[in-house]
This record gives C-alpha cells, sequence and structure tokens, in this order.
C-alpha cells in the first residue's frame, strides 16, 4: 500500500485527477471504478478541467459505479446516476452506453444485483477502482460486518450512513433505507485500486485502516491484502494516525 500525504482537499483532488487522466491517456482501453459523495467531486471537477484544457479522451473508456439507492430511478436528483452524469459525464466525451451503474429502480433488485456482477465479467472487470471511505470504515455501501467475500449485493444502510447521507436530501427521512452495493471481493478483483480520504472526521477510519488489524468490523481494513492500492489522504485525515509519510 502506498500512501501519498497531501496539504488538503484540494490537492487531494487535482492529485487523484492526474492519476485518472494519465492512466486515460496511456491506455488504449480502460475500465474505471467510480464513487459518489463529496469525497470524489473535487476530482471528477479536475477531470472535466483537463478534458477542456488538454483534451483528454474518454472514447475508449468504461465505467462502473460503486453503488445505487434502491428505489431511486436515474432521472431522481438524488439517485447516483443522476449524481455521475451531472457531476462528470455531462462534461466529458464519454459514451453514455459505457457507463454502468446499479439499477436501484427495478422490482428484482436481487436479479439487478446478479446482472451487475456478470456485466462487470463480461467487461474484463475494473482497471482502476476509485474509492473514499466512510467515517465507520465502510467502502462502497459495504458497513461493518460485510463478509469479505460478498459480491454485488443489497445492503441495509446505517443510521450514520444515511444520516451522513441525509445532507443531500430534503430531509433524514428522505434518505433511502437500502443501496445496491459493489460487494468487497468484487471491489478487490480490482487490478488496483485509488483511495481518497479528506478531513478529520475520516481519521479514526484511516488510521483503523493504516495500523488496525484485518477485521470485517473495518470493511476497508480489507485493502491491505490488495496488492496495488494507493491512498491519498489529506493532513486533517492523517491526523489520528501514526504512520505518515
Amino acid at each position: 500500500m502506498k500512501l501519498i500525504e497531501v496539504k488538503g482537499y484540494q490537492e487531494m483532488s487535482a492529485r487523484a485527477a492526474d492519476y485518472l487522466a494519465h492512466k486515460v491517456r496511456i491506455s488504449k482501453k480502460i475500465t474505471l471504478g467510480l464513487a459518489t459523495g463529496g469525497t470524489p467531486e473535487g476530482t471528477y471537477r479536475n477531470l472535466i478541467e483537463d478534458h477542456r484544457q488538454n483534451y483528454t479522451s474518454y472514447r475508449h473508456v468504461t465505467t462502473f459505479n460503486l453503488d445505487e439507492y434502491v428505489g431511486l430511478a436515474g432521472d431522481h436528483l438524488n439517485s447516483y446516476r443522476y449524481f455521475m452524469n451531472k457531476k462528470l459525464f455531462d462534461h466529458i466525451d464519454i459514451q453514455k452506453s459505457n457507463t454502468y451503474v446499479p439499477r436501484g429502480h427495478v422490482l428484482d433488485i436481487e436479479q439487478e444485483c446478479l446482472d451487475y456482477e456478470k456485466l462487470l465479467i463480461d467487461h474484463g472487470g475494473i482497471d482502476l477502482q476509485l474509492l473514499g471511505i466512510g467515517s465507520n470504515g465502510h467502502i462502497g455501501f459495504n458497513e461493518p460486518g460485510t463478509p469479505f467475500d460478498s459480491k454485488t449485493h443489497v445492503v441495509e444502510l446505517t443510521p450514520s450512513t444515511r444520516k451522513a447521507n441525509a445532507r443531500y436530501f430534503s430531509s433524514l427521512e428522505q434518505v433511502p433505507t437500502k443501496a445496491i452495493s459493489m460487494g468487497i471481493a468484487t471491489i478487490l478483483k480490482a487490478k488496483e485500486i485509488l483511495l481518497l480520504v479528506s478531513g478529520e472526521n475520516k481519521s479514526e477510519a484511516l488510521a483503523q485502516l493504516l495500523e488496525g488489524e484485518i477485521t470485517e468490523k473495518n470493511p476497508a481494513s480489507v485493502l491491505k491484502i490488495h496488492p496495488f492500492v494507493t491512498v491519498i489522504a489529506d493532513h486533517a485525515a492523517l491526523s489520528a494516525s501514526k504512520v505518515r509519510c
């Protein structure tokens, strides 16, 4: 695991975008695993600016998103499909048909999980997976206690996760209680993982990842067994860690 320490969120976002854009430019074909939420927003803004300034093309790129809320259609303002379109896809030259997000509004959610897992396999898996980390150590929507051998599945969101995401909704009651998420085993199949961590509120989770044991109580801890993980973390996120650059 490689750790890159940066000053703050802006530098983290710029470094992450440079990393991703470089991978895109040097690849004839590449599949990216993407994340949503506040952490990657700055990275996506930088990717859009790079596309405008440097003409980095995404026509050869396929993307798979980590998760989606159960019950929300893709055109819902709080769906992750809507988020990805507005925060990234609408502003670059990627083919929308090559961007995949789990469908949270289908009648048979369990079948959607199986279909999404198969779709990933059919496309040859993910070359580079972008991740954030929750304050409780979750990756994707894989909450503490999620088995390490889990594949794409339906998740019951914990109160802390729903509360953290309530800022995107009109009230806590509006936050869905379930989501579809790539499983931990699915995430670990990615050839490379880029983990972004910013803010003091993530410091304990990051410290547990860097210094704690590998346990299902801390889903992110499993990243220690992956052969190719890069962590970009700012000073605040590393404030509780003894391990520093």
